[in-house]
């Protein structure tokens, strides 16, 4: 699977267009997370564009980028806070982030389940994942001039099964970039009225969707007492009682 390179996705972001698709999406992840004050705060994928907000009210905030797509400064000034690295096997301590920012990132993997899990490891027990990814009934999918035409995008169902089956509850799944992807003028000045057009009335066809999913813990609370249910008991096994007399005897 080909995957947006970091410099096309720098790219992209630095447009006209990209700047309008970067603030639709950080209103919806402030209308969703509207206070992360104090929380350890982890962008991956190419998360970098929507964490300067954020920045100033987390305790800290970081950022992962898959070796496969690479990685560039961030941020542009101050020490580095961006990293390089294997995304199934990120360089985090267990229970170490309150919250994940997944994007371009879940579409263009090829080892969804274990990119998963490694977040559901990271993060702590009341911790949450936001990911976004591209809808399956959007128009924004099927154009691949942006870094969101790229990989496989999702359907809601889709969305809720793969996050479920890797031990996470999913919540409400929002709907972003109602607007055409294009940089024509028009469209950009445009954009806000038909993302407020398109969350009244056509929910199911947005560019892309966003969905929360918490860290589910009684799961394997669950199983492991199943675990205990079922384990045998080892006991000692009894003399036979003849074998016992006889050796009195001797």
């Amino acid at each position: 699977m080909m995957r947006p390179d970091v410099i096309d996705l720098r790219k992209f972001y630095h447009t006209h267009l990209g700047g309008v698709v970067r603030r639709a999406l950080v209103r919806k992840i402030r209308l969703i997370w509207p206070d992360l004050s104090n929380f350890r705060l982890l962008g991956l994928g190419y998360a970098t564009p929507y964490l300067y907000p954020f920045r100033s009210e987390t305790e800290r905030t970081i950022a992962l980028m898959p070796a496969r797509q690479g990685v560039i400064q961030w941020p542009h000034s101050g020490p580095g806070l961006v990293g390089l690295c294997d995304e199934t096997d990120l360089p985090l301590a267990d229970s170490s982030i309150d919250r994940v920012i997944w994007v371009h990132g879940l579409e263009n993997s090829e080892a969804t389940d274990a990119v998963l899990q490694e977040i559901w490891r990271i993060l702590t027990s009341t911790g949450k994942l936001l990911v976004v990814v591209p809808g399956r009934r959007g128009v924004w999918a099927r154009m691949e001039k942006t870094p969101f035409g790229h990989g496989y995008p999702y359907s809601d169902r889709q969305l809720r099964r793969i996050l479920r089956a890797n031990m996470f509850t999913s919540g409400d799944i929002h709907g972003a970039l109602y607007f055409p992807p294009s940089g024509a003028r028009l469209n950009l000045r445009a954009a806000k009225f038909l993302e407020n057009l398109g969350e009244k009335w056509w929910q199911g066809f947005s560019g892309v969707r966003v969905i929360e999913a918490e860290k589910q813990i009684f799961a394997i609370a669950e199983e492991e007492k199943r675990k205990r249910r079922h384990r045998p008991v080892i006991a000692p096994a009894a003399r036979p009682i003849g074998a016992r007399r006889v050796s009195d005897k001797q």
